[in-house]
């Protein structure tokens, strides 16, 4: 029987606001307590169906216009938080010029779901599977939060700090994220290893790699659904640098990973199992990148 089923209305009474600019849901946040974001909805309406979340306000950041949105700027791509995620799928601007991202949010639940959902939802709700967050991660992305007063900037590596938690504080609000450029010579890959292709990720990889013909010169690998955070792999990392990718290197990367993480065993799988195809799918993404450096030439 489904959420709706079961209970289609929401029982809990709350206050509603509905700002439309940013200093106003900063400064609606900082004067509640027990407040609630909602973006896209998709995770939080289900929660406080189900009565796993109580707020006593919440806050709606849809008529906010400049957090939504995908632009270039001169030394980084912006993107604003409100921006729905079938909007980063379609857009020029990132399946151009930041395609790892797009593989990742195309991976992300279903047509209808990305239609609503939104990049700063998927991020703030905090899973250690959140697939939008391993790519971002991968390609050096900095989150910028409003907070009363201003503004400030952390990297989105460092954003996550627990299944649920993020860095943000009361009376904050992650308004956009800028990403910069992937150079000349950037391969990526993004597998995801999941029940159903609508489901969350049993293990995931995303691996921004830049190369010199058949070898890395820098790289970045993160994880997702291993760890309690998306988890960055510098060990990986230091491994492939400078490395040409050869059928043992690909091999020892594999098993570095593999043996990096931190898995539990829940009901998408078990720790063993997530072990070992966490070593399949990062050989797999080297593999991918590898073949793609080659048709180059």
């Amino acid at each position: 029987m489904s959420i709706n089923q079961q209970n289609s209305r929401i029982l809990h009474p709350f206050e509603y606001h509905a700002p439309t600019t940013i200093a106003e849901a900063v400064n609606l946040l900082n004067a509640h307590e027990a407040t609630a974001v909602l973006a896209g909805g998709t995770d939080l309406v289900p929660k406080i169906k189900q009565a796993l979340l109580r707020p006593a306000h919440v806050v709606n950041l849809k008529r906010i216009p400049e957090l939504a949105g995908v632009r270039e700027e001169a030394e980084v791509i912006r993107i604003g938080a409100l921006t729905r995620l079938r909007d980063l799928e379609r857009s020029i601007i990132v399946t151009e010029k930041l395609p790892l991202l797009y593989e990742a949010v195309r991976h992300i639940g279903s047509v209808q779901i990305r239609n609503m959902a939104t990049v700063g939802g998927n991020l703030c709700n905090a899973s250690p599977a959140a697939d939008s967050a391993q790519a971002l991660i991968a390609l050096g992305a900095v989150a910028n939060i409003a907070e009363p007063g201003g503004e400030r900037a952390v990297e989105l590596e460092s954003f996550f700090t627990g299944p649920g938690k993020t860095v943000l504080g009361r009376g904050e609000v992650l308004a956009y994220l800028t990403v910069p450029y992937p150079e000349k010579g950037n391969r990526c890959a993004f597998i995801k290893v999941g029940r159903t292709s609508l489901d969350l990720a049993t293990v995931s990889v995303a691996l921004s790699a830049q190369m010199r013909k058949e070898s890395v010169e820098t790289a970045r690998v993160v994880m997702g659904a291993v760890a309690p955070t998306p988890l960055r792999l510098r060990v990986v990392e230091q491994h492939l640098t400078k490395r040409k990718l050869s059928v043992d290197a690909i091999e020892e990367a594999g098993r570095i990973a593999s043996e990096s993480i931190k898995p539990i065993t829940d009901i998408r799988g078990t720790a063993e199992y997530r072990r070992d195809a966490a070593k399949g799918i990062m050989m797999e993404a080297l593999t991918r990148v590898l073949d793609e450096s080659r048709r180059d030439k």
